[in-house]
């Protein structure tokens, strides 16, 4: 269980995850892949846990003004505001809106666009990400990205490796670069109208426990975020179902101080994000306390207990593999 457990403190972060790593703006963000290997670009990338999840889970961490630059994914991609506020511009150069997240919302932006994320307001923010699919595929830029990009002696391999030109190593290795973004491609990836984007988004004050949850009971809720279709356990679709497939569940789990849910276990993956408050989950023969910023892996079919031992509430974003998670058998 040790092993299945990332600690923030524990964060290996990658400064040259991608192709504007040197643009000026994007040169101080700091990524991270927690669960698969993402869609990074650098082989300097670490990847705390290999097991194949069905989705992949990754972080991003950026000062004040930092920027990720306009891209597209042909999987989900989710953004869960850990700290700091953030806003998402649309579109190639950034022309088609933008929608702004703090702490505690959820965004989820439909494949197939290009969007980025810079950090608006003083200090140090982190993301928490969900990239849909064991194989996320790779990143495609805008194509003013590749242009900023070869200012700095950054290019691209084919099949989506970082080559530093500078260094001359593309020559020593003669490695095939691949082809800028063409204007073709980037007309093709339409960004939806704002009035369909905005239901991408879960405020954090707008997320409503469902009473029904078999998890509920006293001074525990369970509010459904990403549910692409009516499950197993009872959660109707919604809030943001997507009309682009994401393979897995997102939900926010609340628990007051002393509060407790018994033995249980799970048919699906289980990853668990402590966005505040401490958590305890045991299992027999052992016991793991986790703090605001860690991630655990729970293994399938393993009978685990939450308790909240803090004096504060506990507000966890928890992973659920699949588009219809099943019921949870409680053993005790």
């Amino acid at each position: 269980m040790k092993a299945r457990l990332v600690r923030y403190a524990d964060l290996v972060p990658c400064r040259t995850a991608f192709i504007d790593t040197r643009t000026p703006g994007s040169t101080e963000k700091e990524n991270f892949t927690i669960i698969g290997a993402g869609v990074s670009e650098s082989a300097d990338q670490y990847v705390h846990i290999t097991e194949r999840h069905g989705f992949n889970i990754g972080a991003a961490r950026q000062p004040f003004g930092c920027v990720n630059s306009q891209h597209s994914h042909d999987t989900a991609e989710v953004f869960v505001v850990h700290s700091g506020h953030w806003r998402l511009p649309f579109g190639p150069n950034k022309e088609d809106g933008a929608i702004d997240i703090g702490p505690g919302d959820v965004a989820s932006v439909p494949i197939h666009m290009f969007r980025g994320f810079e950090k608006l307001d003083e200090g140090v923010g982190f993301l928490f990400t969900v990239l849909g699919k064991d194989d996320p595929g790779k990143v495609t830029w805008a194509p003013a990205v590749f242009e900023a990009a070869a200012d700095h002696g950054l290019k691209l391999a084919k099949g989506g490796r970082l080559i530093d030109t500078s260094q001359g190593d593309y020559v020593l290795q003669d490695v095939e670069l691949a082809d800028a973004t063409g204007d073709d491609i980037a007309a093709s990836l339409k960004t939806p109208p704002m009035e369909k984007l905005r239901e991408c988004v879960v405020a954090a004050e707008a997320m409503v426990a469902l009473p029904t949850s078999p998890l509920a009971r006293d001074g525990v809720e369970e509010a459904p975020i990403i549910t692409p279709t009516e499950t197993n356990d009872g959660f109707p679709a919604g809030p943001i179902a997507g009309w682009w497939p994401h393979g897995f569940n997102l939900r926010r789990l609340t628990m007051a101080s002393g509060a407790y849910i018994p033995l249980h276990a799970r048919s699906e993956v289980e990853v668990i994000f402590v966005h505040q408050g401490t958590l305890e989950i045991s299992w027999q023969g052992g016991a793991i306390m986790m703090g605001a910023g860690d991630t655990l892996s729970v293994p399938v079919g393993l009978p685990h207990a939450f308790r909240n031992t803090a004096s504060v509430d506990l507000v966890a974003f928890v992973v659920r593999g699949g588009d219809a998670p099943a019921m949870p058998n409680f053993t005790d």
